[in-house]
């Protein structure tokens, strides 16, 4: 489908075999250049690429660095593990950093790492951390995103007897500096997902690669919206496209097609080592050529 709207570009530094000063310089680079609009990083407690015992930085406590070392850019993590943290617990600590940030987090939050990722799983073992089923996971999603809401917003404590979350006096003080709360980012492809982010995202994001495939998924999501009487255009595409350094026209191509499907929230992944004036690079070869 043609587009209609200007993309919105931004960048993802996965904190993993790099040093907390490499990722400040790229992010406090990236503030001073409008034309990148977000930052992101990711959340693991361990390296799911290169060294697995290599440096992985924790990405809540780590953004929440960030945000005051910034001035402009929004921010958040692509997305956050479900599973890693209890709703309400998340709930104030996504607020903590959209205080701290002046209003700038958008909460991506997504069911936890893939269980067929030959590194992924081992992180959750590694932590004490339950590794629960699928079925678990996308139920105790949707749920999570009730409660979370709810404590964004309500001004009186409530209880929540869910399947998977139950909570006794709930309440939220302070509130985000966004209202009526941040928004609400959803990752993943699978169908199960989708369905969470129909009623619940207000972006939805899905790796990329398979652009056939991001249409198709996009198209589902369209339908799922319907069936719940939610206008699909309510809800932004997002896609996250890895950044190649030696072949930038791969990268190009991959843009242009995003952008032609209806993807216009680009975020593009800057692999570690960073080159010097990484983000400048990234937008005078990719983000002016699309529409900025």
């Amino acid at each position: 489908m043609p587009h209609t709207s200007r993309p919105s570009f931004g960048i993802m530094t996965a904190p993993m075999q790099v040093d907390y000063h490499d990722v400040l310089r790229v992010w406090r680079e990236a503030d001073a250049i409008p034309e990148i609009e977000h930052a992101w990083l990711f959340d693991h407690l361990m390296p799911i690429a290169g060294d697995p015992s290599g440096p992985t930085y924790e990405g809540w406590t780590l953004l929440s660095a960030l945000a005051p070392q910034t001035r402009r850019l929004r921010l958040g993590l692509l997305v956050t593990s479900n599973r890693f943290r209890p709703p309400a617990m998340l709930a104030k600590i996504a607020t903590t950093v959209d205080i701290v940030s002046g209003g700038r987090l958008d909460f991506g939050i997504g069911v936890g790492s893939r269980p067929d990722h030959p590194l992924a799983r081992r992180e959750y073992e590694a932590h004490g951390l339950p590794f629960h089923d699928t079925a678990h996971a996308v139920g105790s999603l949707a749920e999570a995103c009730t409660v979370i809401r709810r404590l964004w917003t309500e001004d009186e404590p409530f209880d929540f007897q869910g399947t998977y979350v139950r909570l006794t006096g709930a309440f939220g003080n302070p509130k985000p500096v966004q209202r009526p709360h941040p928004p609400i980012m959803i990752g993943g492809r699978s169908a199960a997902t989708l369905r969470v982010a129909a009623e619940h995202a207000d972006l939805w994001n899905i790796p990329g690669g398979d652009i056939d495939d991001g249409v198709r998924r996009s198209a589902l999501l369209d339908r799922y919206c319907a069936e719940i009487g939610r206008d699909p255009a309510s809800i932004t595409r997002s896609i996250h496209l890895p950044v190649s350094y030696d072949q930038p026209a791969t990268t190009r191509k991959a843009i242009g097609e995003a952008i032609d499907a209806g993807f216009l929230h680009i975020i593009l992944g800057l692999s570690a080592p960073y080159p010097a004036d990484v983000a400048r690079w990234v937008t005078d070869e990719f983000i002016t050529s699309h529409g900025r």
